[in-house]
């Protein structure tokens, strides 16, 4: 697992990138350009257990030519971690035994809420917000990666 700056040095100029919104249950997808300009929603994974979870991951790596992966990481507003930082810190590690690309943690603090309410600026009803929510705020992650890189 690697920092961002050590990530941002490990990916190349052109190359997608994998969003992870870790959750209990639900695990948020999101993917990049190659240009590594907009973050798109991708889809919802509902993890029953660790083994097919990569199994999906990988597949989308594979199908998607993806070449790095931004997870967030829950902490708190004043920076502390938060109780889900270790859960998203050890799907961190547990991916980088089982895939080869870079892996970086990135700060998710107010992704979901950000999502919610992106999704209530497009007028977007309250059944389709909560489906979507897991995979906008994989973009919503990603996005604030992707802004971070271009600096």
């Amino acid at each position: 697992m690697l920092d961002i700056e050590e990530f941002e040095k490990k990916i190349d100029k052109k190359s997608r990138l994998i969003g992870i919104d870790p959750g209990k249950k639900r695990i948020g997808i999101a993917i990049c350009d190659e240009n590594k300009i907009i973050a798109t929603p991708y889809t919802t994974i509902i993890k029953n257990n660790f083994s097919d979870l990569l199994v999906e991951i990988n597949k989308i790596i594979s199908e998607n030519n993806i070449k790095g992966v931004v997870i967030g990481n829950p902490i708190n507003l004043d920076g502390s971690p938060s109780s889900s930082s270790q859960s998203a810190k050890d799907l961190a590690i547990n991916l980088s035994k089982n895939i080869t690309i870079p892996i970086a943690m990135w700060d998710e603090r107010l992704s979901s809420r950000g999502a919610f309410n992106l999704s209530n600026d497009l007028n977007v009803n309250t059944t389709k917000k909560i489906s979507k929510l897991d995979e906008n705020s994989a973009a919503f992650i990603l996005q604030g990666a992707l802004d971070y890189l271009k600096r």
